[in-house]
């Protein structure tokens, strides 16, 4: 499923307008964005939890010159799911 087709479920299921329906997906997506890019954990219970984690600083190998290289720390986003989301996809 991608957003077009998130979009058209989210419309059919709640009655609101294709045009309503998208700017609430993208502000909840916004909102989730900047949230994570803060530090803050969003959580949603039964569903799973978005949150950003720190990745250490690692050395790795360039696949074309096979040199080892240097690869600084970051922060990635993360999602954890649910148990209801877990058992839902274990049915």
């Amino acid at each position: 499923m991608n957003k077009t087709e998130l979009v058209a479920a989210v419309a059919e299921k709640s009655g609101l307008s294709k045009k309503d329906s998208e700017k609430a997906v993208s502000a909840v997506i916004d909102t989730i964005i900047n949230s994570v890019a803060k530090g803050e954990k969003v959580q949603f219970v039964g569903f799973g939890t978005f949150e950003q984690r720190q990745r250490n600083a690692r050395t790795g190998i360039d696949p074309r010159t096979k040199k080892q290289i240097n690869i600084p720390a970051s922060k990635v986003p993360a999602f954890k799911a649910g148990n209801a989301f877990k058992e839902a996809v274990n049915k």
